[in-house]
């Protein structure tokens, strides 16, 4: 019982009626209605005082002869602080028939009164009369019944000036729907306990609806984007609703985000790997810049270090095994094609007779190690590229080719690429960085890597997501840019989804492939953009002038969220567990290395 509870119910002490002990304590209990009241409460004619803040109430007073759906969702989904409180009471329909009855007889006897009298027809009544008319039927046939129906608003705000001007907002929006409230004058008391949720209709200002124009309430119909499974993506800045989603439940599995440098891009999609581990999920990451480096110790994952001195190697002449549905030819001709593309991106291009004398050279060199498309060659040691270097020393016109490619088997890179694979990612995170590898040599780690990736995701079918960041250094080359493009086309027969992450929109868009890789990836994510790239961003997904602003506006992990045909302003939301494991924040991360630091010390001692 609180201390208002307590005054109210027992009377002033006397000598005939002392104050026992057990009393006085109870007058200094607290209870949780006391901690989350207000500090003050003023009462108002046209508004309540709550603390700092001021509260007015409204009721409506009157509706049109059609309520369409949807008529509620603008209001719903106004950025701004109310609440909204509706009471339904059913009605006994025996009793609402017998007011019919007498309601109709009425209304017809008014059409034959000025029938007798020789006026002309009152169209008003020849409708109510239809109108009532059919909702009889209705009634008769237990299509339809009636409710009592309040409809309540309670608009929140710092000063009266700020209410009024949500009010007219309000109205204005309501009234164009021949909607019409009033505000509840001497009766704010009441009205705000009638729209809080304590399930109490005080103001007792209600309308008669039957079961078509209530419908029209419920749901509220809001730019919702969430589904019955999934991870949780972040918060509806409309609405504050959940949007919560599974990728693997659409029709491709793929994403992109685009954000310009410090909006969270990074920030957002490690809480996405976060989440989406616990779905029994692997995720495969290719990073750029080591910002996944704490996420993968911090949940057992592999992190592998990929540069000129890492000890870590692929060899871009592997094979995967075939499927089910591959033949051994097959497969040799696809990693054949793979390889010239690779070749491409190495050799800073190919003229149509090189292309052809690189092709050569490849199935000769798989055939040196006797690989060949009519054999098992899953056991089968594959070529090193100086392996290659050899065969291609054979062929005539190759002079300028082994020139070119000299410095991979012999030069600075050789121990880059001319290495036997020694990474597994069989673990249920695995991150590949490529911060140390040369800016020259990283749209070709970046091919290599996803070369392997993907050999590993046909050897092995399972539910997977490849996380490519920074993808524009992909997409400056056509070759890799397509080759990211084959990933998102056919990574759904693999169960793979693909997240593409990028902040240089005008590079990205620049590629053949860049509109054909967003159109393929069934979720979009718009951070916030820069004024430089807000056009091409605004024509690209169709914005209207309205999202453009709200994305250079926009905070940190705030933005725009598209999942097939249907998209919400999202606020990107974590625990603080989830926080200190993703944080990209450079004071976060030194004093996250400094308590490591500082465990590991006294460890030792």
């Amino acid at each position: 019982m609180g201390i208002f509870d307590f005054l109210n119910k027992n009377k002033p002490t006397s000598p005939v009626n002392p104050v026992l002990p057990d009393q006085v304590y109870k007058v200094a209990e607290m209870q949780l209605k006391d901690i989350i009241a207000p500090s003050a409460l003023g009462i108002q004619p046209k508004y309540l005082n709550l603390g700092t803040n001021i509260v007015r109430s409204y009721f409506v007073v009157s509706y049109p002869r059609f309520l369409t759906d949807n008529w509620l969702s603008p209001i719903i989904n106004l950025d701004k602080v109310f609440d909204v409180g509706i009471h339904v009471t059913p009605l006994d329909t025996g009793d609402v028939m017998k007011q019919f009855q007498r309601k109709v007889a009425e209304v017809e006897s008014q059409i034959m009164t000025r029938e007798e009298k020789g006026l002309v027809r009152d169209p008003t009544l020849d409708v109510a009369y239809q109108d009532l008319e059919d909702l009889r039927d209705g009634l008769t046939q237990a299509q339809e019944k009636m409710f009592e129906v309040a409809l309540y608003l309670s608009i929140y705000g710092s000063s009266e000036a700020e209410v009024d001007k949500v009010e007219n907002e309000i109205k204005n929006i309501l009234e164009s729907r021949l909607v019409y409230v009033k505000p509840a004058l001497f009766q704010q008391d009441t009205g705000f306990l009638s729209t809080i949720p304590l399930g109490q209709d005080q103001l007792l200002i209600k309308k008669k609806l039957n079961t078509s124009p209530l419908s029209s309430f419920f749901p509220f119909v809001s730019f919702d984007l969430s589904s019955d499974r999934g991870i949780l993506y972040g918060l509806n800045r409309h609405n504050g609703s959940l949007i919560l989603f599974d990728r693997f439940s659409l029709e491709n599995y793929n994403s992109i985000v685009f954000a310009k440098s410090g909006s969270g891009k990074s920030y957002t999609t490690k809480l996405e790997i976060l989440r989406t581990l616990m779905f029994d999920t692997e995720v495969i990451i290719i990073d750029p810049e080591r910002e996944y480096e704490y996420l993968a110790e911090s949940v057992g994952g592999r992190y592998f270090d990929i540069s000129l001195t890492s000890e870590h190697h692929i060899n871009p002449f592997d094979l995967p095994a075939p499927t089910e549905d591959e033949s051994p030819s097959e497969v040799l001709r696809s990693n054949i094609v793979n390889l010239v593309g690779l070749f491409r991106v190495m050799l800073g291009g190919l003229t149509p007779e090189e292309d052809a004398i690189i092709d050569q050279a490849i199935t000769e060199t798989y055939a040196l190690k006797d690989i060949t498309g009519d054999i098992d060659f899953t056991k089968l040691e594959p070529p090193l590229l100086s392996d290659f270097e050899t065969v291609l020393q054979g062929i005539g016109g190759s002079d300028d080719l082994l020139a070119r490619l000299s410095k991979y088997t012999k030069g600075t890179w050789s121990g880059f690429i001319n290495q036997p694979s020694n990474v597994d990612i069989n673990k249920k995170l695995v991150c590949f960085s490529i911060r140390d590898m040369e800016d020259e040599l990283k749209p070709v780690a970046m091919y290599i890597i996803t070369h392997y990736i993907w050999n590993a995701v046909r050897k092995n079918i399972k539910r997977r997501l490849l996380v490519v960041d920074e993808a524009w250094i992909m997409m400056k080359n056509d070759d890799t840019a397509s080759f990211l493009f084959g990933l998102a086309k056919r990574g759904r027969k693999y169960y793979l989804g693909l997240a593409t992450i990028t902040q240089d929109v005008g590079d990205f868009l620049k590629s053949p492939y860049g509109l054909p890789i967003i159109t393929n990836s069934s979720i979009q994510l718009l951070l916030k953009q820069s004024p430089s790239s807000i056009d091409v961003v605004q024509k690209t997904f169709n914005l209207t002038d309205e999202e453009k602003f709200l994305l250079l506006e926009s905070g940190v992990g705030e933005g725009i969220f598209f999942a097939g045909l249907k998209h919400v302003a999202i606020k990107v939301v974590a625990s603080y567990t989830e926080d200190q494991i993703i944080t990209s924040d450079p004071s976060q991360l030194l004093q996250i290395k400094a308590m490591k630091e500082e465990k590991e010390q006294a460890q030792t001692l």
